[in-house]
């Protein structure tokens, strides 16, 4: 029995651990699933970023001039303008080499010290800045040239005068805000000079065009785009993912709860079982008892009587007298013993009934008065105590073998606390004196037949009481009583239903 209750604790353990160990396994997949999902909506923003990068590449190619790739700053703020309100982004601009802007659409972007977004993604509440260094006038011209830099023409200032026709071709390399080539050109095509190559323009040296390129060329972009569909789709699968959570929390915590229900029924029916054992084990002993007390009572009544007519005649002397009373005291003895045998070998079948716990409790001290006074022994009862369902008769003799135990334990001036609680549906009895107390290797003997720590002790009465305590379907346990002294507490007692 000990060993099978010892393997369903473990039993018990292991299904709690694995238990445990799938939902946290459950909870981590359904967090890297999450995580999982937040990356691919990242990514699908960043690619509609990359989407509208080349599309912007293609708006500004479009706005180029017919030479060395010149865009003009309003028609090009007009097209991104145009973008915005499309709602395909938020705002947008367009950077230089250094990171300066070149030209915009929609609110201002916040940049760094350095000129760009730091780091190249900065996600806000409400929005996503990207910055995209890119080259976005790379193109391919007729002849495999590529890398050509797209230069935006800033804004015309309206005070300024228009610029006076040209005179000569050489006059038409040059036009106003000191851009050069080639807006000036004749009418007559016949006239033109022949369309040069990509490359500096032939009035402009190197570090001209170079500052330049610098200050105009196109270089990147930042691209500010709402996160309103990014968050939609992150609280739509984290939503998912809780109710999956909740619903693995809960088929979790059922299996567990059946699994202790399983547990308990296996030990109550062990329990029951080793009940049975004992009550058919306790039957046959009766048998014996009750053979052993026929041939065994009448003798020792005969000792007796014949010990005390020698005892009063009178011309016995002292000595014979003194004598008798020992045969009688032993008589007893040894009656009170086999009375307590036949208790113990006595099936217990019970019938159970409704027993007020302080009823029972009181009617028991009061047949102890004599021994409790005898001692000075302070004996407490709390009032309330609960109802029961119990055999009247078996719960009053276990109540006054559990306190008659106690009164022998204690000293003179000793105390004793009885003690009742409801907790979960049953009822635990704890009966707990200042005496010397149970050490630990005696607690596991204490229950067994004919063991006892009394001088005067028979040691059946705890056995009766673990007998009684089994018979109903409780518990018994002697723990120590801190700081001195012994507990015996009696677990799983059924309360009894409120009347009607």
């Amino acid at each position: 029995m000990r060993h099978f209750l010892s393997t369903l604790l473990s039993w018990t353990q292991a299904v709690y651990v694995t238990l445990a160990a799938v939902w946290v396994l459950l909870a981590a997949w359904q967090g890297l699933e999450h995580q999982r999902v937040r990356e691919s909506a990242r990514a699908a923003l960043i690619n509609r970023s990359e989407d509208i990068t080349t599309t912007l590449g293609l708006v500004v190619r479009s706005q180029q001039r017919r030479f060395n790739s010149m865009v003009s700053q309003e028609r090009l703020e007009s097209a991104l303008t145009e973008l915005v309100k499309s709602g395909a982004m938020h705002a947008i601009a367009l950077l230089n080499a250094t990171g300066g802007v070149v030209a915009s659409a929609g609110p201002l972007i916040d940049f760094g010290s350095n000129g760009i977004v730091q780091p190249n993604e900065r996600w806000d509440r409400r929005t996503v800045t990207l910055v995209n260094l890119v080259d976005l006038g790379a193109s391919v011209m007729e002849r495999g040239e590529t890398n050509r830099p797209t230069i935006v023409l800033p804004r015309r200032d309206p005070n300024e005068p228009p610029p006076p026709p040209p005179r000569r071709e050489e006059d038409a390399l040059f036009r106003t805000n000191g851009i050069p080539f080639p807006f000036g050109f004749p009418a007559d095509p016949s006239n033109r000079p022949p369309r040069p190559r990509f490359g500096r323009p032939p009035p402009m040296d190197a570090k001209e065009y170079q500052e330049l390129l610098t200050r105009r060329g196109l270089h990147g972009l930042a691209i500010t785009m709402s996160t309103d569909a990014f968050h939609r789709t992150c609280n739509q699968d984290l939503w998912i993912r809780s109710l999956i959570g909740f619903l693995a929390t809960l088929s979790v915590g059922a299996l567990a709860l059946a699994w202790r229900n399983v547990a308990k029924s296996s030990e109550l029916q062990m329990r029951l079982l080793r009940a049975s054992e004992l009550t058919t084990h306790l039957k046959e002993m009766n048998l014996a008892a009750a053979g052993l007390a026929h041939e065994t009572r009448n003798p020792l009544n005969i000792i007796r009587g014949l010990a005390q007519m020698i005892g009063k005649q009178q011309d016995a002397t002292t000595e014979i007298r003194h004598k008798t009373r020992e045969i009688v005291d032993e008589t007893d003895r040894v009656t009170a013993q086999l009375n307590e045998f036949i208790n113990y070998s006595r099936p217990r079948e019970v019938r159970r009934s409704a027993v007020a716990l302080g009823t029972a409790i009181g009617e028991v001290v009061r047949a102890l008065t004599y021994d409790l006074e005898e001692k000075f022994i302070r004996l407490r009862v709390p009032p309330g105590l609960p109802v029961i369902l119990a055999d009247d008769q078996m719960l009053r003799q276990a109540l006054f073998n559990l306190l008659l135990n106690a009164v022998q334990a204690v000293e003179r001036g000793g105390e004793i606390d009885v003690s009742a609680r409801t907790h979960a549906g049953s009822v635990t009895l704890e009966i707990r004196d200042n005496g010397p107390g149970v050490s630990p290797d005696q607690r596991a003997e204490i229950f067994k037949p004919y063991f006892t720590t009394h001088q005067k002790g028979t040691g059946l009465g705890l056995a009766v009481v673990q007998q009684i305590v089994l018979a109903h379907g409780w518990e018994i346990e002697c723990q120590a009583n801190e700081p001195r002294g012994a507990l015996f507490r009696i677990s799983h007692i059924a309360p009894a239903p409120a009347p009607k």
